[in-house]
């Protein structure tokens, strides 16, 4: 349908005539949707787009089945669904987040996009709605308030591949890493104090584990998302929809989508509550905690050259400064803290949003859908980028962790069960006041000497469990 930029057609709703530009699939509600909600000029998230058009179409289908709806009606309908699916008509998808509250219209840019187009196909004109309506035929059976949380989930489960593909690569990034690095040994830090050996392997395979719990944390909250209230309409009670339709619609979205999917226990229950979308955006929240520290950690090590710590080099991406000339900052890990900083501030607004429903109704829906999925695009892509280009090509510097770690005074904690921890913590101070390593000190008082001080002082030994001087092989 070719037409001018500035050509119009006008549509009809309850509250009277609309132009609506003569080229647009969507139609008057979504219109005055447009014109009521200039806010952020943000677009609905794709993956949002693709689950309330597998809604569509899974109900366009089980109308069929069930002889409700015309043959070639739905047909029709499901041919445009299809159509959205592969990639056409995105732009025709224009409310934005910030809208009329459980996303009515995101509800209706979705019905009257798929009426126009499956009216075209069927050789009518878009705009007219017949003999395909938005609300009678592709909305058929559905309300806004179970159509938008039904799509929070599939929206998730879809969005999980990603986000769970990318932890898994930064998992095995930081293990590899565990792995090279693990015969370093250097100081211990607690307190951003001095403290006894570690290896740097340790620390690198520690934040592979701790990557593979988020993981896992983030897959079991998931978990719950996989029962849907599809078929609750209105109220959660069903009204208008017939009593084969939520386990057939559950059925039909398990095969498009290819999810494992289930038949909601208590629609009511489901439409009231967004427990479980806010536990897994809480997962999420968990894993951002995680991964910033993580990021922070990684900066703090690579802190120098020459006044930090400089125990590891991170691959340089980018010059560092626009006035320090060779200046090299840690550019990555950087951006990680700032994703994560977002992260927290998505769930604290899904926390809030949960928490404002009403009765049989959550009006939020739509800042939920955009904040989670918001959140697991931007942790995904930064765990993605954080693996590739920086994790991946860590170096370490052996000679400053040896540097650092002879020069500690935490050493003399190893002494402790030979001399108690007064006598201990008398030697650190000392060797702290004449710059002395605490290796010269003990040799120069005599406190320990020849194979006894080489077995209490074992570096690599202090890593692992037991009591220096006190093991047996």
């Amino acid at each position: 349908m070719s037409s001018h930029p500035s050509d119009t057609r006008i549509e009809r709703d309850p509250l009277g005539e609309l132009p609506v530009p003569a080229a647009a699939l969507w139609g008057v509600q979504t219109e005055r949707a447009r014109q009521n909600f200039p806010i952020s000029n943000l677009r609905p998230m794709p993956a949002f787009v693709d689950a309330i058009v597998w809604i569509k179409k899974a109900a366009a289908l089980t109308h069929r089945r069930t002889g409700r709806l015309e043959a070639r009606l739905a047909e029709a309908i499901v041919a445009a669904a299809d159509e959205v699916l592969a990639g056409k008509h995105r732009d025709q998808f224009v409310v934005d987040p910030y809208q009329a509250g459980a996303g009515t219209s995101h509800n209706m840019n979705a019905n009257e996009v798929l009426a126009n187009r499956a009216n075209e196909l069927l050789g009518d004109r878009r705009g007219e709605y017949k003999p395909v309506h938005p609300n009678d035929h592709v909305n058929m059976a559905q309300s806004t308030n179970d159509t938008i949380p039904t799509a929070i989930r599939l929206s998730v489960m879809a969005a999980m591949p990603p986000l769970d593909g990318a932890m898994a690569r930064l998992a095995r990034a930081f293990a590899a890493k565990g792995s090279a690095f693990d015969d370093i040994v250097k100081s211990g830090r607690t307190h951003l104090q001095d403290a006894t050996p570690i290896r740097l392997g340790q620390e690198f395979a520690a934040y592979g584990r701790t990557v593979e719990r988020a993981r896992a944390r983030i897959a079991a909250a998931a978990g719950p998302l996989r029962e849907l209230g599809i078929g609750g309409t209105a109220v959660g009670t069903g009204l208008n929809a017939e009593p084969e339709y939520p386990a057939l619609m559950v059925e039909y979205l398990r095969g498009i989508t290819g999810q494992d999917l289930r038949v909601g226990e208590d629609r009511v229950q489901l439409m009231q509550s967004m427990g479980d979308a806010s536990a897994f955006s809480g997962a999420l929240r968990t894993y951002a905690i995680d991964l910033n520290k993580i990021a922070s950690d990684l900066r703090l090590l690579a802190s120098g050259p020459r006044t930090g710590l400089n125990e590891i080099l991170l691959p340089p991406v980018q010059p560092g400064s626009s006035i320090m000339p060779g200046k090299v900052n840690p550019s990555i890990a950087e951006m990680v803290n700032m994703v994560c900083y977002q992260v927290l501030g998505n769930d604290l607004a899904v926390a809030g949003a949960a928490e404002a429903g009403q009765l049989e109704l959550n009006v939020m829906m739509p800042l939920i859908a955009h904040n989670i999925l918001f959140s697991m695009e931007i942790l995904g892509n930064a765990s993605r980028v954080l693996a590739e280009r920086c994790v991946e090509g860590i170096e370490a510097n052996a000679a400053q962790c040896a540097h650092w770690l002879e020069r500690s005074p935490a050493l003399v904690t190893a002494l402790a069960p030979k001399i108690g921890y007064a006598e201990a913590a008398k030697l650190a101070k000392e060797a702290v006041a004449r710059n002395l390593t605490v290796r010269r000190l003990i040799e120069e008082k005599g406190v320990l000497a020849g194979p006894e001080l080489e077995e209490v002082l074992d570096l690599r030994a202090m890593t692992e469990l037991g009591v220096p001087g006190a093991r047996h092989t």
